[in-house]
């Protein structure tokens, strides 16, 4: 486990700053703090680091330009009200940065592009460019476009995926809270702040779940985001985001927030797009068999070890497998539609021929495009 003076000097970092800090809880763009973000930013910059920012808050300002008091329920409306902010939000981020010589790029993602190999690897190579110019990437989720069904949900998972996708060192969670507590600060006055945890531990959902609401996910999203960050084995740091200096302390290694570390290993590139899909058009349903041979062998799956199938898919997309109960044990790139799987599912490799009348590949999903989760 790397210390706090180890990570603080890490190369690649990912900031996320939050919508209630950057909004001042709604009440319109806070500048003065987003001008004390770029500042320890532009320092870190000259120092060598390699930044790319999350950052929320268009829906927030374009309430605020809009003089709406509450977030309205319908889509076109917070489509509406995102494409107004995000204008706001660019400019005083470019106006700040510009302050310091420094170029920034707007970068809107929405899960499709995430789920979709190709446009994955595209905007991959656009981020590590960016970098490679000495640009701050400024990435948000592309609200006026993204669809109800397919919609991140909140930027904190926004923020793991991209951790994910440049393979940084530490994603930084910017919040209106010190850390994670152990209870909830606003309810319990002893609450204890962690300074570190595993990102798996399970007690982790119990002390999140009552952590209060911010934006639109909460505590709870936090954790979720620091263990998809973890599976590219990246360390992620939740941490009070309000004031000056406080992305120069963590760089200097100072105890601040709540760490969370990577169990494992690294996955590696391909696994780790696979494993940060949260959009599965289907499921597979395996026999005991199957299960304990991915589980215990790292094999491909056969046709023969699927019982049902849920779900409409195509070929090359992302699917779940599960077991008996329902509970996922994989996913991966199938190698076949949910109907020519229902063809031949629980049958040998050998007889896919027969039954589809031409045989694509006599895996199901191949090794190299599964993984566990």
């Amino acid at each position: 486990m790397k210390s706090r003076q180890e990570l603080g000097q890490s190369r690649r970092w990912v900031i996320k700053v939050g919508s209630s800090l950057v909004t001042r809880d709604g009440r319109g763009l806070d500048h003065e703090q987003i001008a004390a973000w770029v500042e320890d930013i532009c320092r870190l910059r000259a120092e060598g680091r390699q930044i790319v920012l999350v950052s929320s808050g268009s829906v927030a300002e374009g309430l605020s330009r809009l003089n709406w008091s509450s977030r309205p329920e319908s889509l076109n409306d917070l489509q509406a009200a995102a494409a107004i902010g995000q204008m706001g939000l660019v400019q005083a981020y470019e106006s700040c940065f510009q302050k310091y010589a420094v170029h920034t790029a707007q970068v809107l993602l929405t899960h499709d592009d995430m789920a979709n190999r190709r446009r994955y690897l595209n905007a991959r190579s656009t981020l590590n460019r960016l970098i490679d110019l000495g640009v701050i990437p400024v990435v948000n989720e592309n609200d006026t476009v993204a669809m109800e069904e397919i919609r991140f949900g909140d930027n904190d998972q926004l923020a793991a995926l991209t951790a994910n996708l440049i393979e940084a060192d530490m994603l930084v969670i910017l919040t209106d809270q010190e850390g994670m507590f152990d209870a909830n600060p606003r309810s319990n006055s002893g609450a204890k702040l962690l300074d570190h945890i595993n990102a798996e531990d399970q007690t982790l959902d119990a002390m999140a779940s009552g952590s209060g609401a911010l934006g639109r996910g909460g505590m709870i999203t936090k954790v979720q985001a620091a263990r998809l960050a973890a599976r590219s084995g990246t360390v992620t740091l939740i941490v009070g985001g309000r004031g000056s200096g406080v992305l120069e302390q963590i760089s200097r290694g100072k105890q601040k927030g709540t760490l969370f570390y990577p169990a494992n290993e690294p996955l590696a590139a391909r696994k780790q797009w696979l494993a940060g899909h949260t959009v599965i058009p289907g499921r597979l349903q395996l026999d005991d068999g199957a299960v304990n041979v991915l589980r215990q062998s790292g094999c491909s799956l056969l046709p023969v070890g699927v019982k049902h199938v849920f779900g409409k898919f195509q070929r090359g997309e992302v699917v779940a497998c599960v077991d008996i109960s329902g509970k996922e044990i994989a996913r991966g790139l199938v190698n076949y539609s949910s109907d020519e799987v229902e063809k031949i599912k629980g049958q040998p490799s050998s007889a896919i021929q027969k039954s589809l009348g031409y045989v694509d590949e006599t895996e199901l999903i191949h090794r190299d495009n599964l993984v566990l989760v």
